[in-house]
């Protein structure tokens, strides 16, 4: 029975390979995302480790924030005296480290990087663990010196002797860069100006007393947690947050975990794809080999094998298969980490190729996929075979279960399905967001499982519709290739599955992004009433320099400024809410339109008040007049009244928790020294917007990291925004295409072989080649017009009730992009047509009189 496996499996080779091809790209994204990751993970856990200093003295931050605010904690620089007399602390040294700084050249060019990596603007202090070195030039001295890392020289063309501009929170300043510095390990891709101490203190922080952090290195025989210990017992540690290099190091991997979880998430969704997909390419490869050995698989039988060595046979050739697509997917993951490190470094992050790191569970994961899926998919065609009796080794007779009933399919379809529809039906009743979520997502899975099942059940009502005009248009020709992909249900209903599921994923998601583009357009018609918005390509705060610089501009009546702070607030109901707030300057009614439950703009900024979310009060006990207890940044408590109660459209406030807001004055007293994130812009009487633009667009030329934009040019950053997602489904649907294009090539091609003798007799009766050519065509084409209808109608139903999960979130409006639709539908025939052209070729070459005496 092994011979026998081994020579079947190389007979089938051929066969087999564009099932491997699905292994092969599965097993490529699990191990390529593993390597990359982890590649990137060791490489940074080297860099944290060895520059960290053994304890680091840092501001308390008990708030932290997704959304950047632009304040800068602090502490007193001379902290680092009193440090440095704690027992154990051989030394001591005041750091300071801002990254809401933006630095330009003689021209106004920005110097920072393009990939949204930072510009960081630190003290200039080398020391043993520095990630840097002095490599020419000399060390910044005075206010007017500083230093450029190498990189960044390079790609921006700096110099020795050329002046930079750096915006900061305290004001604007130049320096002359007086020497380079090379990083000693890898770039993380961010910008670094070295300042001398006591400029980067004033310049960047506003006074040469204050400092971001100190740096505590231990005498020798000390740990890290006793120095940690020690340095506490000095200082108190009230206001301090106190961590070991190991803990430094955590936190630094953490923060850039959210980086590398994008990435591996990303390649995992892809791997996803092509092992859902891929299965169904296999089920089919396997069942139609199993049908087309019948006779071989009977004789076995006749010949003494009983049901379990047919059964292992199988299974065996299903785990070579695996074996060898899972050793080329490894060989093509690790190409694919390659290329992920060559990109990374066209970025500006320096990986090194030569230190590509491939853990023990990347090959165990690889093969673990690989196998396990050609293991699943080969399983139910295997138990099929166990079933060929001996007597089949006498006959013709076929097992692909052409005339079995799908009673059983359409049970277990039906029960999937109202399953899967009472899912989804909660989805649209249910009132707040998490939960509907949750069932939209189990809906999701139980109908796509629904639909994979009863497929079959809908080939032949459909088909005949899809090609009912096929007939007329193409006479004989045309009658037969309808039949043809009728001839089989479980078989075309398999086939056209793989491309199914690339299309229900893309026809949901077009119509739930089409819904928040024209929700966002609406909330933008209907809340901004500025005539322009400055506001920065990556949305990180500005220096007050801007704002200065665009109310003097000609042109310009009246500026209204937005800053953004993290803040906790201490319900009635003993919740602490952390959120994002806003703070905004006075005349907001004339550059914002918003509702009222109660209150209104002005009781909203006065001092000591804040406004919220009318539902978002009423949830948790707060109410017009009460006065709740607010943490800023820093540890300082405010308690403020609530002034007014707006009337948002999500009942949990769109963008952050509660939709809280209050004055700029406010945020002044107990977050001092903010940074703008957003101007709104209105022009003075008498000013056109045409002309006001162009003078904005004049004056802020020394600051490229910032824009103008008008309702119509907001409205585009979020649609490109929302199409960064929509661009990552389509990369899905194009690797599903990819696939299932191969699943119809596979099942076309042995299609072909199964009915040799029958296309012999055709041409033997007068079928011209070409007639042949068109009947494939025609049935590729219907079988992928079949999934898309099917992908599209699921999709579409998604698409339609994750639409009522975004309107708890405020984004009420349901738009169905039929664009989208019919030139998917359009795109399937082609993919049919395409999948075709070689099966089409290979049949219409056959010779006449070999095929009729095909067996």
């Amino acid at each position: 029975m092994l011979k026998a496996t081994l020579r079947s499996f190389l007979a089938h080779k051929g066969r087999l390979a564009l099932s491997a091809l699905a292994v092969v790209l599965s097993v490529a994204f699990v191990s390529g995302s593993l390597i990359f990751s982890d590649t990137v993970t060791r490489t940074f856990d080297r860099l944290f480790a060895s520059t960290a200093a053994d304890v680091t003295v840092g501001p308390k931050q008990d708030l932290r924030s997704p959304v950047p605010g632009g304040a800068t904690l602090t502490v007193p620089a001379d902290l680092a005296g009193r440090v440095a007399k704690a027992p154990g602390v051989a030394s001591a040294h005041a750091d300071v480290s801002v990254q809401n700084v933006t630095v330009t050249d003689s021209r106004d060019r920005s110097v920072g990087p393009t990939t949204g990596a930072p510009t960081i603007a630190t003290s200039w202090h080398l020391t043993d663990r520095s990630p840097v070195e002095l490599t020419s030039g000399h060390a910044p001295r005075g206010a007017d010196q500083a230093l450029l890392d190498a990189d960044t020289a390079g790609k921006k063309h700096v110099g020795i002797g050329d002046t930079l501009t750096v915006q900061a929170q305290p004001g604007t300043f130049r320096v002359r860069v007086v020497g380079i510095a090379t990083f000693r390990t890898t770039n993380p891709g961010a910008a670094l100006v070295f300042l001398d101490q006591a400029t980067a203190g004033k310049q960047l922080l506003g006074s040469a007393g204050k400092a971001t952090s100190i740096s505590v290195e231990a005498a020798p025989g000390v740990t890290d947690p006793e120095l940690k210990n020690r340095v506490a017992a000095a200082i108190g540690g009230g206001g301090y947050e106190l961590r070991t290099a190991a803990e430094q190091a955590k936190s630094a991997a953490a923060n850039l975990g959210g980086f590398l979880d994008v990435i591996k998430y990303v390649m995992l969704g892809f791997a996803g794809i092509a092992v859902l997909v891929g299965i169904f390419l296999i089920v089919n490869t396997f069942s139609m080999l199993i049908a087309q050995r019948t006779r071989e698989l009977g004789l076995l039988r006749a010949l003494g094998a009983d049901r379990r060595q047919v059964r292992r046979s199988v299974l065996l050739e299903a785990m070579l298969l695996g074996v060898v697509g899972s050793t080329l997917g490894l060989a093509a993951g690790i190409g694919m980490a390659y290329g992920l490190i060559r990109l990374m470094s066209l970025f500006g992050m320096n990986l090194k190729a030569t230190e590509m790191v491939i853990g023990w569970g990347t090959p165990v994961a690889a093969y673990v996929v690989g196998v396990g899926v050609t293991f699943v998919a080969a399983y139910l065609p295997a138990r099929r075979a166990a079933t060929v009796s001996p007597m089949a080794a006498l006959s013709d007779a076929e097992i692909a279960g052409v005339d079995k009933p799908l009673t059983g399919r359409a049970v277990a379809g039906a029960v999937m399905g109202v399953a899967g529809a009472a899912a989804l039906a909660g989805c649209v009743a249910a009132t707040k967001a998490a939960p509907a979520a949750a069932l939209l997502g189990l809906g999701v899975v139980l109908t796509l499982i629904a639909m994979v099942i009863a497929g079959p059940l809908l080939v032949r009502p459909v088909i005949r519709v899809l090609g009912g005009a096929f007939p007329a248009l193409f006479g004989s020709v045309g009658r037969m290739s309808q039949r043809n992909a009728l001839r089989n249900p479980r078989r075309t209903g398999a086939t056209a599955a793989a491309l199914m599921v690339g299309l229900a994923l893309v026809g949901g998601m077009s119509v739930a992004s089409a819904s928040m583009s024209a929700s966002f357009d609406r909330q933008i018609d209907r809340t901004l009433g500025a005539d322009f918005i400055v506001q920065s390509a990556n949305f990180t705060p500005f220096s007050a320099d801007v704002r200065r610089t665009v109310r003097g501009t000609e042109g310009v009546g009246l500026v209204v400024p937005q800053r953004i702070t993290p803040l906790a607030v201490r319900m009635p109901d003993g919740r602490r809410v952390q959120t994002a707030a806003s703070a905004y300057g006075p005349r907001l009614d004339d550059v914002v339109h918003l509702t009222y439950a109660s209150g209104g703009t002005g009781a909203a900024l006065a001092d000591g008040r804040l406004a919220m979310d009318a539902k978002f009060a009423q949830g948790h006990g707060a109410r017009l007049g009460s006065t709740l207890p607010v943490e800023f940044p820093g540890g300082k408590v405010a308690r403020l009244t609530v002034g007014a109660l707006t009337n948002l459209e999500s009942p949990e406030g769109f963008g952050t928790q509660g939709g809280i807001f209050l004055g700029l004055g406010t945020v002044d007293t107990y977050v001092p020294g903010g940074q703008d994130s957003v101007l709104y812009v209105n022009a003075a009487p008498g000013t056109d917007a045409a002309g006001l633009r162009a003078n904005l667009t004049s004056a802020l030329k020394p600051y490229p990291q910032l824009q103008v934009r008008d309702q119509a040019d907001y409205k585009k950053l979020v649609h490109d925004q929302i199409s960064v997602l929509l661009y990552l489904v389509y990369a899905l649907l194009g690797l599903a295409i990819v696939i299932a294009v191969l699943g119809v090539v596979n099942t076309l091609a042995l299609s072909v072989v199964e009915r040799t003798r029958e296309i012999g007799l055709l041409r033997a009766i007068g079928l011209s080649r070409r007639q042949l050519r068109r009947m494939i065509r025609l049935e590729s084409v219907v079988i992928a017009v079949f999934g898309a209808v099917l992908g599209l109608a699921l999709g579409l139903v998604w698409g339609v009730c994750g639409q009522q999960v975004l309107a708890l979130r405020g984004l009420k409006d349901l738009q169905v992009p039929w664009g989208t639709i019919v030139a998917v539908m359009i795109a399937s025939a082609v993919v049919g047509v395409v999948a075709a052209l070689f099966p089409a070729l290979r049949a219409s070459r056959m010779n006449v009189l070999a095929a009729i005496a095909h067996e």
